[in-house]
């Protein structure tokens, strides 16, 4: 039986092209005017939209910045590279290259600093950006058991994988943008060393 039109409205759609207009606008205007000038003004008229535009999707600068921020982590994927080293390496180099972009480093910067202030903002990094981005260590994990380099999950693996996403982001983190040294092939080598044996799963005896 067809389900007759009810005739409501559903409003116009939401347009991809204009979000990606609007999310690019924010990270430049945020890496040339910083948190404290950026206004949603300043991204509607970058972004080639009415400011009305800008509030129908986020409330005030700080969601937006979050999901322009969110969108770059979004790209980030975690190519099979034959093992659980060479896979956590990988990791590794691709969330330091990111952080190497203008526009993800400032904006990173900028949200964590303001959401030291706001518990709201602190909730939707976490949502945005830190439990979508768990997804690559959980399908490194899955990886790595289907090879029989782990072993399989003794009950929720979501409390380890929690743990080995803190432990990867903090790292690369605080060596790119705290203590700003660089994050090579030789680092992430060493890194993921310390990071497997101590997690016992080193090479295969």
């Amino acid at each position: 039986m067809c389900a007759r039109p009810t005739g409501r409205r559903t409003g116009r759609p939401r347009s991809a092209e204009a979000d990606r207009a609007i999310l690019d606008a924010a990270r430049q205007s945020l890496v040339e005017l910083g948190w404290g000038r950026l206004t949603m003004g300043d991204v509607a008229a970058r972004a080639g939209v009415a400011k009305t535009t800008l509030y129908r999707r986020w409330a005030n600068k700080s969601e937006l910045v979050v999901d322009a921020v969110a969108v770059l982590f979004d790209e980030l994927d975690l190519p099979d590279r034959g093992s659980l080293r060479s896979d956590v390496e990988g990791m590794v180099l691709r969330f330091a290259a990111l952080l190497e972009q203008p526009a993800a480093r400032t904006a990173l910067m900028a949200v964590v600093a303001e959401a030291t202030r706001d518990e709201a903002l602190r909730r939707r990094i976490r949502q945005a950006v830190v439990d979508r981005q768990k997804r690559l260590v959980a399908e490194g994990r899955r990886r790595a058991q289907a090879r029989g380099e782990i072993p399989p999950d003794d009950g929720d693996p979501a409390p380890q994988v929690d743990l080995v996403f803190d432990v990867i982001a903090g790292a690369v983190v605080h060596r790119a943008l705290v203590s700003c040294e660089p994050v090579d092939g030789d680092w992430a080598a060493r890194f993921t060393g310390l990071l497997l044996g101590g997690l016992g799963a080193g090479a295969p005896t």
